[in-house]
């Protein structure tokens, strides 16, 4: 029998924070020798159709009893009723990157559903992990007790220092699918106020998440004037991704909340200083030294963060140096699958 069973709500090799988190911790977990078992589930959570659903139902139906299960949250939260009936069978684990009532742009009755869906399922499962102090803390509120929850944060690959762009327009880079929550909307608006100064800027991530939002942000671009400043890259990965990352001076991001902010880590980890909105975890996420944090949503605020830095050399090497720092204490991803290695002890063989 599989030492571990992990559920995904999707392609495992789909380039967002949580699928590479659920996809390396599996690896990770491999390497330290335990059998887990990879299960994907059909596209389209956390509004899942009747065959996602029915999917869902005849994996864990086919599980041996007593099997450890770690359900990604993106799923397991709205599927209350399926983790009452198998949690008196199997051992279900939660994973929660943050919870589904947080996303941005739900109405107050969407955003109730969730969290009553996400509250129900969360009380029958045996533990709860969660990848962020930040999330840990919020779901105080789904009444998850400290003694049946875990913070295992993301980690990180090690990467040499980015080279920069050598050019005299410091080059900008955002990754981040192009989602409402995401923020680009914040961040173009806010660089359309500092066009005196040189700048550009990347947009790496997925535009099929929100087609329609995505067209809305090449729109947003060329009203604001910057069609020869911002290019959308598209979801890169690979040696690709890391040639952005490599090629770029300063990474940006203006997410309206965070679970943890895995790409904050990616620019640290390259020696790259940050500016980005302070929305849930950031604060926590971003070395302190690292970058500048401006409120979520403000777009003078994001602004003046940026012309600061963008203003003066000498903050701007502070705070590359301030990364460069910080890049030697942030976990690897083999430091983190130890820990959850460890913590399903806890949840029983």
């Amino acid at each position: 029998m599989a030492d571990l069973h992990f559920v995904v709500p999707g392609n495992p090799d789909t380039h967002t924070g949580g699928f590479i988190y659920d996809r390396r911790m599996v690896e990770e977990l491999r390497k330290l020798g335990l059998t887990v078992e990879l299960h994907s589930l059909p596209d389209g959570w956390p509004y899942p159709g009747f065959q996602a659903v029915d999917a869902a139902e005849h994996l864990l139906a086919r599980l041996p009893d007593g099997a450890r299960v770690i359900i990604d949250g993106l799923a397991l939260g709205v599927l209350p009723r399926l983790a009452e009936r198998e949690s008196e069978r199997l051992r279900l684990i939660a994973l929660v990157h943050h919870p589904l009532a947080e996303e941005t742009g739900l109405d107050a009755g969407e955003s109730r559903r969730l969290f009553e869906s996400e509250h129900t399922a969360l009380s029958h499962v045996h533990h709860v992990i969660a990848t962020s102090a930040f999330t840990a803390q919020g779901l105080v509120d789904y009444d998850v007790t400290q003694e049946r929850m875990s913070v295992i944060p993301p980690g990180v690959e090690s990467h040499e220092l980015a080279e920069g762009s050598g050019r005299a327009a410091p080059a900008l880079l955002c990754v981040a699918s192009v989602t409402p929550r995401k923020g680009h909307d914040v961040l173009l608006n806010a660089l359309s106020l500092l066009t005196a100064r040189p700048w550009t800027l990347d947009l790496v991530g997925s535009e099929t998440m929100d087609t329609r939002h995505a067209q809305q942000m090449r729109r947003l671009v060329a009203e604001l004037g910057l069609t020869s400043r911002v290019i959308f890259r598209g979801e890169l990965s690979g040696r690709a991704l890391d040639a952005a990352y490599h090629t770029c001076d300063l990474f940006v991001l203006a997410s309206h909340y965070e679970g943890y902010g895995m790409v904050l880590t990616e620019a640290v980890a390259r020696g790259l200083p940050v500016v980005a909105t302070a929305g849930g975890a950031v604060p926590d996420t971003l070395p302190e030294g690292a970058g500048l944090l401006a409120p979520p949503g403000d777009i003078e605020g994001l602004a003046a963060a940026l012309d600061r830095v963008l203003g003066a050399p000498e903050l701007f090497a502070q705070l590359a140096e301030g990364a460069r720092e910080a890049r030697e204490r942030l976990p690897s991803w083999a430091d983190s699958a130890r820990q959850l290695a460890s913590d399903l002890e806890q949840v029983g063989p």
